[in-house]
């Protein structure tokens, strides 16, 4: 990997990672396109720029992490991808991450639900500080398939939300707020296991894409607020869509 591959890795990271359309599997694909192998490490690396991204969050919304009604619904809302996370460790590093057609999948089959979801939704305005214990152990439920590349942890919690009839701007707020303590775990625990394998090189090439993705990410939250104000998501479904035949057709058929 060069420095420039990592700013463009960066960059991609931080225009998908609060979009529902799956960072990782962006990542994937832009990694594939740029010939780059996957190794262990370009694994990790998509991993770990996740929280440069993430970060951005408690630049934006710093206020929100000083509420307590807000953490006691983002702790519910994360322990069961934890728990996910944790178990299936190996299974997800070893087989998904990295799997061209695991994100196709994914990515089509996440966005027809999005559509149908968008489709059969009710809405309810409410804060995220006043969101329900259930309703946020049940994002939390739906944010935990997003193991799978492709599925998308905030098209997950969008879908979850949209299920459970929440307003789209509730939605997209919290799955910015729970993205935190989802992505902070993720990397830590990853480079717990590998950055002892790093070269110097390698670390200056994750830092290189953390910060790309950080300064990317800060413009891209406040974009999609905006968007989500006035129009719905079945724009990213059908996005979601395109973009599943369009990879298909260019790198696995």
């Amino acid at each position: 990997m060069t420095f420039f591959e990592s700013i463009i890795l960066g960059v991609v990271e931080g225009l998908t990672e609060f979009l529902p359309v799956s960072s990782t599997g962006h990542l994937i694909l832009t990694s594939s396109a740029l010939g780059l192998p996957h190794t262990e490490f370009v694994k990790s690396f998509e991993i770990a720029i996740q929280l440069g991204a993430v970060l951005a969050v408690l630049a934006l919304f710093p206020r929100k992490f000083l509420d307590i009604e807000v953490l006691k619904r983002l702790v519910v809302a994360f322990v069961p991808t934890a728990v996910i996370g944790l178990v299936a460790y190996e299974f997800i590093k070893g087989y998904l991450i990295g799997n061209e057609l695991v994100v196709v999948i994914a990515l089509a089959f996440g966005g027809l639900i999005m559509i149908a979801f968008e489709y059969l939704r009710r809405d309810a305005p409410e804060g995220t500080s006043k969101l329900s214990y259930r309703h946020a152990a049940l994002i939390g439920i739906f944010q935990s398939f997003a193991v799978v590349p492709g599925v998308s942890r905030s098209g997950a919690t969008v879908i979850g939300g949209l299920a459970l009839g929440l307003s789209r701007t509730t939605i997209v707020e919290f799955s910015f707020l729970l993205a935190v303590p989802t992505m902070l775990a993720a990397t830590v625990f990853d480079l717990a296991q590998t950055s002892h394998t790093f070269t110097l090189h390698e670390f200056a090439l994750l830092a290189t894409g953390f910060v790309t993705a950080f300064l990317v990410a800060m413009l891209a939250m406040k974009s999609l607020l905006a968007f989500v104000r006035t129009h719905s998501f079945t724009y990213f479904g059908v996005y979601r869509i395109l973009l599943a035949g369009v990879f298909f057709f260019t790198f696995l058929s």
